[in-house]
């Protein structure tokens, strides 16, 4: 039974896997299994620090073998930042219509994400403005949410409200540093409402369980029963929020 996870990243790819300890193991062992989890079968006293090094030093391995046997949908279409095109939040679509106004603005309105402009610009500088424009209103937008998201958890589990920063990071959706702040990654919130709990409730859990110890991880089952569904997804939903 598998009641222990950790992550490791290794450049774009985060390899997140199970625990599954024998007291009759002496060494570790590693396996991809065709529905893409990866389970270390390790001695009961192995460390997870010893494990995240296992994994570290295998990571090209798995990575290659995670590739092979995870199903590739392939990567979203390049936005050109016009009229018609869809874009995400809190994993509803919404059909972007760009105008041009008396001011910059964005909102959404009947259903559509809509982008206004005061000057005229040409097609190559325009889309350049209208993804500034609309990347400045997804931040507004994660930042707000995500704040009151992770008061929300604090307040559930007994902690007080912690300070809560909105950043593009590369290959996160969110950290939680040694002083207590909680770093998010924008793009986040294109996705469905539960996943962005789960990142916040899950980086809210690191301010009590900083590392990925099964202490960590029962603490997220109690509080999020269908973690490891949640988990799952938002690996699957990834390259959906890169534009």
């Amino acid at each position: 039974m598998i009641v222990e996870h950790s992550e490791v990243q290794f450049g774009r790819t985060l390899i997140d896997y199970g625990i599954r300890r024998s007291s009759r193991r002496k060494t570790v062992a590693v396996t991809v299994h065709p529905t893409g989890s990866v389970i270390l079968t390790a001695p009961a006293g192995a460390s997870v620090t010893r494990l995240d090094s296992v994994v570290k030093n295998k990571a090209r391995w798995i990575a290659g073998r995670l590739r092979l046997v995870r199903p590739v949908s392939g990567p979203s279409p390049v936005k050109e930042f016009l009229s018609g095109e869809s874009f995400l939040y809190l994993g509803r679509q919404y059909r972007l219509r760009v105008l041009a106004g008396k001011s910059e603005n964005v909102k959404l309105d009947a259903g559509r994400l809509v982008v206004e402009t005061d000057s005229p610009l040409s097609e190559a500088a325009r889309a350049t403005r209208v993804r500034a424009l609309l990347i400045g209103w997804y931040r507004r937008r994660a930042a707000e949410r995500l704040a009151a998201r992770a008061v929300y958890w604090a307040t559930r589990i007994g902690l007080p409200s912690p300070t809560v920063l909105v950043r593009e990071q590369e290959l996160r959706w969110g950290s939680c540093s040694p002083s207590g702040v909680l770093r998010f990654n924008w793009r986040i919130v294109q996705a469905p409402s539960r996943l962005v709990e789960y990142v916040v409730a899950h980086e809210v859990l690191h301010l009590r369980h900083p590392d990925h110890t099964k202490a960590f991880w029962a603490a997220l089952g109690s509080v999020l029963p269908d973690a490891e569904a949640r988990r799952a997804s938002l690996r699957e939903f990834g390259s959906r929020a890169d534009w």
